[in-house]
């Protein structure tokens, strides 16, 4: 292979909405670096990026796919990510590692929604960008509303670099507004096209496009503008030098027309890659934790090495790869290496430089490189990697919380018995999934990023793990409290021969403030409730609560005062106040007003704009609450709070409102009263699933 350099290796995310074209790219990518003989095509599930099983059946992207490009003496990290806002993990996780990214727009639909939240992750990780306007040959195609949609929806720093040669049906190349070089493709996917002179036609086009790079260019060179400004013609060559630097400092966004299936104006877009994206010697420090210290870590092949997990995939053949980005240093294989997370060291065999599920042994890797390596047991996405010593960690990944749950059954004892070793698995390969005992309902719940995110956990669990599982909503973990003071009185009497039973006590009921729990306080004066049954009537009172009052909910948010009772000298014990204490938890219900509270959630909802209405009217009839809007460009984000019943399967009806254009994102707010006619339902539906429990039993 040679010497290889740091300055000659880009790492770029492809990112867009879903199906705007970052496969299909990604093949053109590859066909015309001569890695492929000819171009797959999703539809005929022989893509490189696509080769899950599950991928291949759905017909779209899921996990990122790590795709190694050499070309023009350089090597290309390609990260094809989904686009679909079910598998944002993937996309988070690989805009954590790339030093550049090209964001997809599709030429028939312009900026969609997930291509604004996709766009934020290159804000927030401060990444380089180019736009690639993919489709420019489908009907209804519009290039030039596509750019204005990209400036005033993202970012007015977007500047056309080429334009396109005709439109839909007859687009046949395009124009490097830079140099005024044309370039004419057959149209058929080859990789052939001829240089030619642009169209006489155009003249007046390229000219005010060549005006407007111009102009965006020279803002970013005090001495360039100075010139500009005194009439003096900017030469190409200074055109490009200038614009890399801007691009690499995030002052300028090149976009480029084209057609990944056509591979039209791809090969254009690959040498922008090469001469305007960073290498990793171009990249800012990296900041990192040396215990609470945040120190900097600069982009440095001759200090220590250093390297973070962005992402586990389990291989049905190789078994568990930890895909890992080089921030620092470099590495030979057959050593040991420091998982400086965890704590533990572990030796590395081999590292692998990956084109899909495929993949080539190498036996160095160096500062920017993306490689996989098989067989490191204790790591997982988001670790640190190291030598023995070092103390310095960088940041996790930082997920969003899971929106779409469900309720999971094991089918069969054998199922049960590998549940836990397949849920763990998945745990370790997707980081947006969880996978909890919800202790007031006792379901085992797993949650998700959307319904289709869960569909296919539970797919990969039945396919690789031979597990399968039955589904079903959640139940609400509603809570039960008290609207008004209540006293009562337990008593607990029983003589049968032998020794009895005996305790007496009375308790006062009080609400309290949301949260507070229960507060238990003891009141008993002249010993008439002896102080070692205290804790006994605390925990028959404590136990009554968990089992509710009303429909068998627990009990909350209330001080139970214990002040008056009475004992027995012989009869008298533990279990006796215990049964006590419950008793006179019933009879304060009784007559304190016992109420069902319910969680409600904080939901922040994103959708275009013509959408905003029947979004509003669906909160409205979900019991919702509307507490803001805010506007992001053609986009509206309603926030709102909501009853959690009401929002099992609203990624569902989201994308249905939405024709799946639509993102929300949810966490719990706090508990409130439900609704009586509601309640009354609650309650009566409990009564009858316990009265069909009787029956089978």
């Amino acid at each position: 292979m040679g010497t290889r350099k740091p300055e000659d290796i880009r790492s770029i995310a492809l990112i867009s909405h879903g199906g705007a074209g970052k496969t299909s790219l990604n093949e053109a990518i590859l066909y015309n670096a001569e890695l492929i003989s000819r171009m797959g095509k999703i539809e005929d599930k022989n893509t490189v990026s696509d080769f899950d099983q599950e991928e291949q059946k759905r017909g779209i992207s899921i996990s990122t796919s790590l795709s190694t490009v050499p070309y023009k003496d350089k090597t290309m990290y390609l990260l094809d990510t989904p686009g679909f806002a079910d598998f944002v993990g993937e996309q988070r996780s690989a805009m954590r590692v790339a030093d550049g990214a090209i964001v997809l727009i599709n030429a028939t639909a312009g900026v969609e929604v997930q291509t604004q939240a996709v766009w934020n992750f290159t804000e927030t990780f401060e990444t380089p960008a180019i736009f690639f306007v993919n489709k420019v040959d489908r009907e209804h195609a519009d290039f030039y509303s596509a750019v204005k949609d990209i400036q005033e929806n993202i970012s007015d720093k977007a500047v056309p670099l080429y334009i396109p040669i005709g439109k839909e049906q007859n687009f046949k190349g395009i124009v490097n507004v830079r140099t005024g070089q044309a370039y004419m493709y057959k149209g058929d996917g080859s990789k052939e096209f001829i240089k030619t002179e642009a169209p006489a036609e155009m003249a007046e086009e390229i000219a005010a496009a060549h005006k407007d790079l111009v102009e965006r260019v020279v803002e970013a060179d005090d001495d360039l503008l100075m010139r500009y400004l005194e009439g003096e013609d900017i030469s190409p060559d200074e055109i490009r030098d200038v614009l890399r630097k801007a691009v690499c400092s995030r002052a300028i966004y090149p976009i480029i027309p084209g057609s990944a299936t056509a591979n039209i104006g791809v090969v254009q877009l690959m040498n922008m890659l090469v001469y305007y994206m960073p290498s990793p010697k171009d990249m800012l420090n990296r900041a990192a934790l040396k215990g609470e210290e945040l120190v900097n870590i600069p982009p440095d092949e001759n200090e220590a090495f250093l390297g973070f997990v962005f992402k586990v995939m389990i291989d049905p053949y190789v078994g568990k790869l930890s895909f890992v980005k080089v921030f620092s240093g470099r590495l030979k294989s057959d050593q040991l290496i420091h998982n400086i997370t965890q704590d533990e060291s572990e030796r590395v065999g081999s590292f692998r430089q990956m084109m899909g599920k495929e993949n080539n042994e190498i036996k160095e890797i160096i500062l920017g490189d993306i490689i996989a390596i098989p067989k490191l047991e204790s790591t997982t996405a988001g670790d640190t990697l190291g030598i023995k010593g070092s103390h310095l960690q960088f940041r996790k990944i930082q997920f969003p919380k899971p929106v779409y749950s469900v309720a999971v059954m094991p089918k069969s004892r054998a199922d049960e018995d590998k549940l836990g070793n397949a849920i763990s698995r998945m745990l370790k390969e997707d980081r947006t999934i969880s996978f909890d005992k919800n202790p007031e309902t006792g379901d085992d719940v797993l949650s998700g990023m959307g319904d289709m995110n869960i569909d296919i956990v539970l797919a990969k669990i039945k396919e690789r793990y031979k597990v399968e599982l039955e589904t079903r909503t959640p139940k609400v973990p509603y809570r039960e409290t008290i609207r008004k003071k209540a006293t009562g009185q337990g008593k607990h009497k029983k003589q049968s021969g032998g020794r009895g039973q005996y305790g007496d006590v009375w308790f006062e009921l009080s609400p309290l403030e949301k949260n507070a729990g229960i507060e238990f306080i003891d009141r008993v004066v002249g010993g008439v409730v002896p102080k070692n049954y205290i804790p006994a009537a605390e925990k028959g009172l404590r136990e009554a609560a968990q089992k509710g009052y009303l429909a068998g909910f627990p009990a909350t948010d209330f001080a139970c005062a214990i002040y008056d009772g009475s004992y027995h000298e012989v009869d008298s014990s533990e279990m006796a106040f215990k049964i006590a204490a419950s008793l006179a938890f019933k009879k304060c219900m009784e007559t304190a007003m016992p109420i069902l509270i319910e969680p409600i959630m904080n939901v922040e909802v994103t959708v275009p704009e013509e959408c905003l209405g029947d979004v509003m009217g669906d909160f409205n009839s979900r019991r919702g609450r509307i507490m803001g809007i805010d506007g992001e460009g053609k986009l509206q984000v309603v926030k709102a709070q909501c009853p959690l019943s009401e929002l099992f399967r609203y990624a569902i009806i989201l994308r249905s409102m939405t024709s799946g254009r639509g993102t929300f994102f949810m966490e719990h707010s706090h508990y409130e009263e439900v609704p009586a006619d509601v309640s009354k339902k609650i309650i009566e539906q409990v009564a009858s699933e316990r009265e069909e429990e009787g029956k089978e039993e």
